[in-house]
């Protein structure tokens, strides 16, 4: 019996039609959550991209990273839906083992190398090794070749004939999120500082989050490694510093202890010296204005950061800059700009993870994270009553389930619509059924 003879004879046994159905809501479900995650956050994805593309040295091609950012969230949002529906049975995992077959081996070299400590498959949503990643894309591609061989033995929830309205509605949905994630804000906030994030706390408050978290990446011979605080290497020695990250991540919250800044985001004046506690004072309103780019930010915005101090300065609260930018940098900016409130230093890693956009607007409140947006999403600052309604048109929950229900509502109908003929013909067919006669 041949190959093709053997997956005729068992792809229409039920067994096989429960695991082809099986396979379809796993591995799409697994490209619908990547696409999604992705999708929700373009700003976080578009910066993994840019890292992939400085490890390979390919620093030039940075410029299409929010376009790759886009694309690929939508790709794998919508190849994921078709593939989860049915739809498209076979060009589906034609589309998906192509898409695997070039990110398979991107992440078996992410893990012999470790040239991006994190792949970001999953945005900030889900954080895995890599080699637990590549681990992942060895398991769906082996899906998808189940799936090439016997999706075509199960029907797909929609006919041939509107499976080009499933992708425009799935694509129309994703796009809509990364608007709003890339535009405004994450809809879904996975990040270490979402809304409501106490930025302040003392020692005495929880004390159990005391210690230091951060873990210092550290490179040598082209070879990365680990340190705590507590073993820093002598840079003297050829090590040079990478990054760094938390171990544990406590909600972004700042321990202050003694004046010292022993955990979390640290900001530092112009000499260097931790200013944290002074900017981030638990009985002050401040308006923080975050400039991960600087040197990208264009005059233009000048006024309108202006405008803002200046209306923050009418409501007794504070406006300070934070950028990891450097001092020459920040000189030019202020002579462009003729910025009158401070700018200080904040570690780039940290600063993109407190709020997206170059640059972004925090405003806390005794402390705590009471809104944050992008510059360019802020219309009215004139016009806002206070500082803390400034942000009230932009209520991030009601548009993520507005736009969910609207989607799930629309492949509904698009169903019903769909199938709603096979409806008629069994209730026409009942209706003109002959009774049976006896003699």
């Amino acid at each position: 019996m041949t190959f093709k003879a053997l997956i005729n004879a068992v792809k229409y046994e039920k067994w096989c039609q429960v695991l082809t159905l099986l396979m379809r809501l796993t591995v799409g479900g697994v490209f619908i959550f990547s696409g999604f995650t992705k999708g929700i956050d373009p700003w976080g994805t578009c910066y993994k991209i840019t890292d992939y593309f400085t490890a390979m040295g390919l620093e030039q091609w940075s410029a299409t990273a929010l376009f790759i950012a886009a694309a690929l969230a939508a790709l794998e949002f919508t190849l994921g839906v078709l593939i989860a529906v049915g739809a498209y049975r076979r060009g589906a995992p034609i589309l998906a083992l192509l898409l695997l077959l070039v990110m398979t081996p991107l992440t078996l070299w992410l893990a012999v190398t470790g040239a991006v400590p994190d792949c970001g498959c999953f945005g900030d949503a889900l954080h895995l090794s890599n080699w637990a990643t590549f681990g992942k894309n060895i398991l769906l591609l082996l899906g998808v070749v189940y799936l090439l061989l016997f999706n075509t033995s199960l029907r797909g929830v929609y006919g041939p004939a509107v499976q080009w309205a499933v992708i425009a509605l799935s694509f129309v949905f994703i796009m809509a999120i990364a608007y709003y994630g890339y535009f405004v804000q994450p809809l879904i906030d996975y990040r270490p500082y979402p809304v409501g994030t106490r930025l302040v706390t003392t020692a005495e408050e929880d004390s159990e989050e005391s210690e230091d978290d951060f873990i210092f990446i550290y490179s040598k011979n082209g070879e990365e490694h680990e340190f705590t605080i507590d073993s820093l290497p002598d840079e003297n020695d050829g090590w040079e510093y990478v990054t760094r990250y938390h171990a544990r991540r406590p909600q972004g919250k700042i321990i202050i202890q003694n004046g010292d800044n022993l955990n979390g985001i640290a900001i530092q004046d112009e000499d260097g010296i931790d200013v944290t506690l002074d900017v981030l004072a638990d009985s002050r309103r401040t308006v923080l204005l975050l400039f991960p780019a600087l040197e990208q930010v264009g005059v233009v915005n000048s006024f309108a950061l202006n405008e803002m101090n200046d209306a923050a300065l009418v409501s007794d609260a504070q406006v300070v800059g934070l950028t990891s930018a450097t001092a020459e940098q920040v000189e030019d900016w202020r002579d462009l700009s003729m910025a009158s409130y401070p700018i200080y230093y904040m570690d780039d890693s940290e600063l993109k993870m407190v709020a997206r956009g170059n640059p972004a607007v925090v405003y806390v409140e005794d402390g705590v994270i009471k809104w944050k947006r992008t510059l360019s999403s802020l219309d009215n600052v004139e016009q806002a009553e206070s500082l803390a309604d400034m942000s009230n048109d932009y209520d991030s929950d009601n548009i993520m389930t507005s736009l969910l229900i609207a989607y799930l509502a629309a492949m509904l109908a698009l169903l019903l619509l769909n199938r709603s003929h096979l409806v008629i013909l069994s209730l026409f067919k009942r209706k003109n059924k002959k009774p049976e006669t006896t003699d």
